[in-house]
């Protein structure tokens, strides 16, 4: 072991060791549930807008990105991003104060929760639904993370991936264990600006080892469609690809799983001050669209690099690696450059457990307080509530990791999970907070339609190809929108009666709060 990779260790090791701190530091501040899984609504403007983010764009932002950036140029790449800007910016508009106004008006702490006392389900049906959607979706979600970090340092130390993975799954666990919600975000904030580091100095790196801006500009223009918007490059072939509207339109449909996703809107219910969502509506819009951008251009430039010969040609499993191939080449430049890429090594993991400590914590609530509490009426104490949401956490990760045992694709694995959210939960959480007349019969059907849906269409439907080959996400979510109105409609009057004028007169009271 030389003194670069000695150096590099030192920098990841002693960032796991401060996200570890913070945990311990956050386990006394915990003293109810409320307090492990909301923080106790005392959320700042700053933490709640960048852990939001960091905790939204995950080892996406500097794994799977850069790496479609990298094989098929700038269209996929970028109408995703285009659809995720614009998704944050809207969620941030007009679901945050809302549901943040309402979830304290009904006293829900978790989104399961949220939706049952929204619709006065007294039998907890939708807060069972919710808790089976959240575990069977975030698994998938979690595993991708701990996916990132098993790929890290199996890359790095040519250690086993299993191994790695593990490992790095128990510095997550122990530190969310500890800590909860309070340390998740405080972690998520520290780790937005690992993020950002590890981005810019990735990128002007790479920029500098291509030959130059001119350079990667040219290499960029020399490969067929790789820089249109309507067409994008075939890497195995060597030819430019065809990227129509429909296409177009179903990547762009990415920006639709805001609406849906627990570990995001768990952020809005918990800031301190709803007033305060402006500044962080400013701060996570700002910060996703540069950071996006520049997880793009690394995708570029290291297909310039890859052609200049500054760095080996990678497989096409493996164009996710970009950025650690990178990373090791200004390692290789002498003991205080192994330092600083140590720190976007450090940076990949912040972006990795950044999701993955909010999962966990958005799982193990809807297992010990919406299951175990809500649904089966367990009287459990507060201590007894937190050793179960403790040994949720566990067990989940177990399962993650267990998922995770094979490598795999840090973009599919996310684009299913993302897809089950946004059309499980985001019809339903858009229609709670902008139609009285949705009621719990059309929460019901809607949740199980767009969550079915996901399954159909991703292995049923668009396998056939041609025009039903669009991002599942989509049809799933217009299909639920449409059964929760109809089902809404067709049981407003014969099957809800006094309840339904209840919530109507419940949401007009929350909608006038100031």
């Amino acid at each position: 072991m030389n003194a670069n990779t000695v150096a590099i260790i030192v920098a990841i090791v002693a960032y796991l060791i401060l996200v570890v701190a913070i945990g311990i530091y956050y386990s006394r501040r915990n003293k109810s549930t409320d307090d492990f899984y909301l923080g106790g609504r005392k959320l700042g403007p700053l933490v709640t807008a960048m852990s939001a983010e960091a905790s939204d764009m995950s080892s996406w932002l500097l794994l799977g990105l850069p790496g479609v950036a990298l094989l098929s140029g700038v269209p996929e790449a970028v109408w995703t991003a285009v659809g995720l800007a614009v998704g944050t910016y809207i969620n941030w508009l007009v679901v945050a104060k809302r549901v943040r106004n309402y979830s304290q008006h009904i006293g829900a702490t978790t989104i399961p929760q949220f939706f049952s006392k929204r619709y006065h389900d007294d039998r907890n049906i939708l807060s069972l639904i919710s808790a089976v959607v959240i575990v069977v979706f975030f698994i998938p979600y979690t595993a991708s993370g701990f996916n990132a970090c098993g790929t890290l340092f199996a890359s790095l130390f040519g250690v086993d991936y299993f191994t790695a993975m593990i490992i790095s799954a128990v510095v997550i666990v122990v530190y969310t264990t500890l800590g909860g919600f309070l340390a998740a975000s405080t972690t998520d904030l520290i780790q937005s600006v690992v993020m950002t580091i590890a981005l810019v100095v990735v990128v002007f790196f790479g920029i500098h080892a291509a030959g130059g801006w001119d350079a990667v500009a040219a290499n960029a223009r020399s490969l067929p469609g790789y820089l249109n918007l309507t067409q994008g490059y075939d890497a195995a072939t060597g030819a430019a690809a065809t990227y129509g509207g429909l296409t177009i339109a179903s990547t762009l449909a990415w920006g639709l799983g805001y609406f849906g996703m627990p570990h995001i809107l768990l952020r809005f219910m918990a800031i301190e001050d709803a007033h305060k969502l402006k500044t962080s509506r400013r701060v996570a819009s700002i910060w996703v669209v540069i950071s996006m951008g520049v997880a793009i251009l690394i995708g570029i430039v290291g297909n310039a690099m890859i052609h200049s010969g500054a760095i080996e040609e990678l497989a096409a499993a493996d164009s996710q690696r970009i950025i650690i191939r990178i990373a090791n080449l200004i390692a290789s430049n002498g003991i205080f450059p192994a330092l600083i890429a140590g720190v976007i090594l450090a940076g990949i993991l912040a972006a990795t457990m950044s999701t993955a400590d909010s999962q966990l914590l958005a799982a193990a609530s809807s297992v010990s307080q919406d299951f175990a509490r809500d649904t089966l009426g367990l009287k459990l104490s507060d201590k007894s509530a937190m050793i179960l949401a403790r040994g949720t956490v566990i067990v989940i990760a177990i399962i993650g990791m267990i998922w995770a045992r094979n490598e795999g694709s840090v973009f599919t694995i996310v684009s299913f999970a993302w897809a089950g959210f946004g059309a499980a939960f985001g019809p339903v959480m858009l229609l709670a907070l902008f139609w009285k007349r949705s009621n719990k019969y059309g929460a019901i059907c809607g949740m199980i339609a767009g969550g079915a849906m996901v399954f159909i269409w991703k292995y049923g439907v668009r396998p056939m190809g041609g025009l039903l080959d669009i991002y599942e996400l989509l049809p799933a979510f217009l299909i639920a929108i449409v059964v929760n109105v109809a089902v809404s409609l067709a049981t407003s009057k014969s099957r809800t009666g006094a309840t339904q004028r209840d919530m109507e007169k419940e949401f007009d009271t929350v909608m006038a709060m100031k």
